[in-house]
């Protein structure tokens, strides 16, 4: 398994749980400093970052692309794959497709955490689970024609109504039959939502593509009360090589938590 950390472009996010901000070339020198093997970046839309200059930044830094998240699509343009208005869905898809075009050529996959939006007084959740099958369906065409991945991410009961679960993802996405679309298992959410973490991941096996590393209280990992050596071993017991993101506050500030999920990784990974 490979380390990441988080870098997030998206005024409207502040406060939200990501290790470094606003500067992204000094955030992958800092990164590249303290040891990490990538960088998971959130930008406010697709076009927001020049491609080469990125790819300077990578290569300069001995840095990959882990994921790019496409959070900015709900926190910025206000867009959810389940919206109610049917231009906001398409939209919605437009959106997460063009972050496609441009994590590809990077090898990374995106992310569709907050995008996928929520059952409410205008959208019944049986309906909001449509709206989110088609639109998943859509994206996993989009992304079998341009050679990636797509990350589905459950989140807690707190930010959706719809899937909150990893088994509950599984079963959401054996049954669309995509064949592009993995899990991102997030530790954080998985704390709220998952009787036992470690079981919950080794029934999902190879259905995961990606984990958000974050403690019980999204610090980072070590500063709450989450057991990771048990996760740790479920992890290698289904296979996954993937990356350990940390997608957690920046507490007490961000090159604490950054120094913080370095230490812990290595002590529990190597």
């Amino acid at each position: 398994m490979k380390s990441a950390v988080t870098i997030c472009l998206v005024p409207e996010a502040r406060g939200g749980p990501f290790v470094y901000w606003d500067d992204l070339a000094a955030a992958c020198q800092q990164a590249a400093a303290r040891g990490f093997d990538a960088v998971e970046i959130f930008p406010p839309d697709p076009e927001a970052i020049n491609p080469q200059e990125l790819r300077t930044l990578l290569d300069d830094h001995g840095l990959s692309l882990a994921a790019v998240g496409s959070g900015a699509g709900w926190v910025k343009h206000h867009l959810a794959l389940t919206s109610s208005d049917e231009t906001i869905r398409a939209k919605a898809v437009a959106f997460v497709q063009r972050m496609m075009d441009f994590a590809a050529p990077f090898d990374a996959p995106v992310i569709v955490g907050s995008m996928q939006g929520k059952a409410d007084a205008h959208v019944a959740q049986p309906v909001a689970l449509r709206y989110l099958g088609n639109a998943l369906f859509k994206l996993d065409e989009h992304a079998h024609n341009i050679g990636t991945t797509l990350l589905y991410e459950p989140l807690n009961r707190y930010e959706t109504n719809l899937i909150n679960t990893l088994a509950d993802a599984v079963q959401f996405l054996n049954a669309l039959q995509t064949q592009q679309v993995k899990i991102l298992a997030d530790l954080f959410h998985m704390n709220l939502e998952e009787a036992n973490l470690p079981d919950a991941i080794r029934n999902a096996g190879a259905w995961i593509g990606h984990v958000h590393f974050a403690d019980s209280n999204r610090r980072a990992a070590g500063f709450g009360h989450t057991d990771f050596l048990p996760i740790i071993a479920a992890l290698v017991e289904v296979g996954y090589d993937g990356y350990l993101s940390a997608e957690v506050l920046p507490l007490p500030d961000s090159d604490t938590a950054a120094r913080q999920t370095i230490a812990t990784f290595r002590q529990i990974v190597g």
